[in-house]
């Protein structure tokens, strides 16, 4: 089976794990036609009865930024919103690949409308990817990916990277991965027992302190869904997260890796919280966007997770800055601004906006993930029984 086959097998197999009669749903870019073809023979091979691919292409969005109205840019379509609800009530399952094919493809652009968010649609769709369906998000290597990473179109040399973190080298990739996910969640039962109320993030030109809500649930590896069938919303992933207290984070971080931010390049990023907002940013490039998305709505300025990722992940050991966030969050420590997750607590899913907001989780149309991690991050964590050290030097030592 060649690397394509191999990756589509993983993704449909190991990722989303479809089942006989069900639908799926498939976002990608034009720049991903043949990684496209190969997952959706996968998902059909599998006993998927439909699917629809959702195409993007970075070209036709710049002609809409740069043509179409604000206004417009952020209207949500009764349309949309009613298709996201139907496929929700069909229980399809949703496949995102990710992997920009020219990250600079809005430089330029007018920051407010790339960071133009289609805030209504955003929200239902996540509302209904995190409760209803069976998703996961995957990186597709392309030729534009290469040069952001390497300087030149080295597809090939991405592949290996790739192929590298997403476990594909394996002799049974799916295994490898139901093993990888078992012990992540091992490390998430092992935060769970010590009920947290607080971590800290400690390293050079961070020093964050993040508030848990009580009884939070930290989740690592794979997830469950209603009906029993486990799934691996990223691959790769090396992380353990939870969503914070939205209201108690204080301090200020640095970002350790650069971020792909609406098409453009963000580098140095620094922000300040007091009182759970982030209350200043400053960057070396792209505080513009960093801004202009923060402006979206009230809960853009706020934190959705806190995840904890060591050196001894795949992409850590890679050495390499993919500039692609699904893969960068999984390479250290990392934050998000934005939207909570409501199953990282108990009952979450079935509370009303209003109960979520109570607890402390956070509303937004954006979820924005950035690294704070790296060589030299500390992170500790405080409870009943003290203050322990979870991470020490980049180094996971919780026991």
């Amino acid at each position: 089976m060649d690397r394509i086959a191999r990756f589509a097998e993983v993704v449909v197999r190991a990722g989303v794990n479809i089942q006989p009669g069900q639908g799926v749903i498939l976002s990608t870019d034009t720049a991903h036609l043949e990684i496209a073809r190969a997952v959706v023979e996968a998902a059909y091979a599998a006993g998927a009865a439909w699917v629809e691919p959702i195409w993007t292409d970075g070209p036709m969005h710049r002609s809409a930024v740069d043509h179409a109205d604000l206004d417009v840019l952020r209207a949500s379509r009764p349309w949309a919103l009613q298709r996201i609800r139907e496929w929700a009530d069909q229980g399809a399952a949703w496949i995102v690949l990710v992997g920009d094919a020219d990250p600079h493809v809005l430089d330029g652009a007018d920051p407010v409308k790339a960071a133009a968010v289609r805030a209504e649609e955003t929200r239902a769709r996540r509302e209904v990817i995190m409760n209803k369906l069976r998703w996961t998000a995957v990186g597709a290597p392309n030729p534009g990916w290469a040069t952001q990473v390497f300087g030149e179109p080295d597809v090939e040399r991405l592949w290996q990277a790739v192929g590298t973190a997403m476990r594909l080298d394996e002799d049974d990739p799916a295994r490898a991965w139901r093993e990888r996910a078992a012990m992540l969640a091992e490390r998430g039962a092992a935060l769970d027992t010590l009920d947290l109320s607080e971590v800290r993030y400690l390293g050079e030109g961070t020093d964050l302190t993040v508030g848990l809500i009580p009884g939070c649930h930290w989740t690592g590896g794979g997830m469950v869904d209603a009906d029993g069938i486990a799934y691996l919303p990223n691959i790769p992933t090396e992380e353990v997260f939870t969503s914070p207290d939205r209201r108690r984070v204080d301090g200020v971080l640095r970002v350790t890796k650069p971020l792909v931010l609406a098409g453009r390049l963000v580098t140095g990023l620094r922000l300040t919280f007091e009182d759970g907002r982030i209350t200043s940013v400053a960057a070396d490039e792209g505080a513009d966007i960093v801004e202009a998305q923060l402006a979206t709505d009230e809960g853009a300025r706020y934190l959705g997770e806190v995840s904890l990722v060591d050196r001894e992940s795949r992409i850590a050991k890679a050495g390499i800055v993919f500039h692609n966030t699904l893969f960068d969050e999984n390479a250290a420590c990392h934050v998000a601004w934005g939207q909570s997750f409501p199953f990282a607590v108990p009952g979450g899913l079935t509370m009303s906006p209003e109960e979520r907001a109570a607890l402390g989780l956070n509303v937004s149309g954006v979820h924005t993930d950035v690294v704070i991690g790296g060589e030299g991050i500390t992170v500790t964590g405080t409870g009943p029984k003290g203050t322990v050290d979870i991470i020490r030097d980049d180094q996971w030592v919780l026991d």
